[in-house]
């Protein structure tokens, strides 16, 4: 079966931007799948740094793929998150603080089958992939 396209109109700052603006009306729900805004310490500037994710859940944790469409190099939010686990997410209207690790092998092959529901593509960036894609776990503090 061939999937569509994503619409890639809705992306990147704009995308925080309406999604903030929104409490998320315009922006969660996002090419079939769910995205919250992650706001996290810059590991060099000290600045917060803001990107749309798509997401899954386990148990009361929040799920994140550090894909960046199977690069060979961690995506810098990743990066920031290992500097400085202490962040916050949104999720729809709420502002919720978390703490970010990355999951464990058990952790990847129990929540890789969520995420791929999510988001097919996550097997194909695995697959070309030279590194192994870390999922994170947010935990809410």
């Amino acid at each position: 079966m061939l999937r569509a396209m994503p619409d890639f109109s809705l992306f990147g700052d704009d995308h925080v931007q309406k999604y903030e603006e929104t409490a998320g009306k315009v922006g969660h729900d996002w090419n079939g799948t769910s995205c919250l805004v992650l706001r996290a310490k810059g590991r060099k500037s000290g600045e917060t740094r803001k990107v749309p994710l798509i997401y899954g859940r386990d148990g009361d944790n929040y799920v994140v793929v550090a894909s960046k469409g199977g690069a060979p190099e961690h995506p810098g939010w990743y990066k920031n998150l290992v500097a400085h686990p202490k962040v916050e997410i949104q999720v729809w209207g709420e502002v919720i603080p978390v703490t970010a690790h990355t999951g464990t092998a058990e952790d990847k092959q129990r929540v890789w089958p969520t995420m791929v529901a999510q988001w097919p593509d996550y097997d194909s960036y695995q697959t070309r992939s030279p590194r192994d894609i870390p999922v994170v776990l947010l935990k809410p503090r």
